[in-house]
């Protein structure tokens, strides 16, 4: 066979070269620090809720709907004039024990702690619009207000241990009463019985002076703002 007539045998492609893989050993270093990061996010993540879950601003925006009027008595500046839960105009915000409280640092959690039965029925009520209000026109979108028996059944304590406990007003009932001995109607005397500070205290509207109810309201030395028992009556009939 001549040289003219030789063929050359083809040659084979050449296989391109397979991708490198990352080596299990490359792949266990990274998998632990990528953990951790996210590890690390949801922490602050849940740090943060749990910060957010006990300010105003989470109960108005997430939870309560018919919670928005209650937002400004806690903002509101004591001393100064400001609105009450129902849209009232009032002299001094001093009146609102939210208003007082909030610049000593209390926030919604220091006073509302629910059952665990009551946050699932508030998360109910809230997913199906089916808020408890007032029938009346003039607290028509405002949640009903709450008694200390309310505010004390998920605590499991007293009525008067809600105001009377540590971290509040760390004192006894008798403690309590010598603090104003010297008012010419001594409030929190025990003389007609021991009310609960409640009915006198409020802490989203005008707190009103109980004395009043029998006692002329300018001889009770009534604080500013305060409402006499029968101002309180008229308001709460409009």
């Amino acid at each position: 066979m001549s040289e003219d007539n030789k063929t050359e045998a083809p040659q084979e492609a050449p296989q391109e070269k397979a991708e490198a893989k990352p080596s299990r050993k490359r792949m266990g270093r990274k998998g632990p620090i990528t953990l951790g990061v996210v590890a690390a996010v949801v922490v602050v993540a849940a740090i943060g809720l749990f910060v957010w879950h006990e300010q105003p601003s989470f109960c108005s925006a997430i939870c309560h709907t018919p919670m928005d009027p209650y937002l400004p008595t806690y903002e509101a500046e004591p001393g100064q004039p400001a609105v009450d839960k129902w849209g009232n105009a009032i002299p001094d915000a001093s009146a609102m024990m939210a208003a007082t409280h909030r610049v000593e640092d209390a926030d919604c959690m220091d006073c509302h702690v629910p059952t665990l039965g009551e946050q699932v029925s508030e998360g109910i009520s809230w997913v199906s619009g089916n808020y408890e209000v007032y029938d009346t026109a003039s607290y028509k979108g405002v949640m009903m207000e709450r008694n200390l028996a309310d505010l004390t059944e998920a605590r499991g304590i007293a009525n008067e241990e809600f105001c009377l406990r540590s971290g509040c007003h760390d004192m006894t009932r008798e403690e309590l009463e010598a603090s104003t001995a010297d008012l010419a109607f001594n409030p929190h005397s025990t003389k007609h019985g021991t009310p609960d500070c409640g009915t006198c205290h409020k802490a989203h509207r005008q707190s009103v002076m109980y004395c009043t109810k029998c006692h002329d309201g300018a001889a009770a030395n009534m604080p500013e703002g305060w409402l006499t028992f029968q101002e309180a009556e008229a308001l709460e009939a409009a």
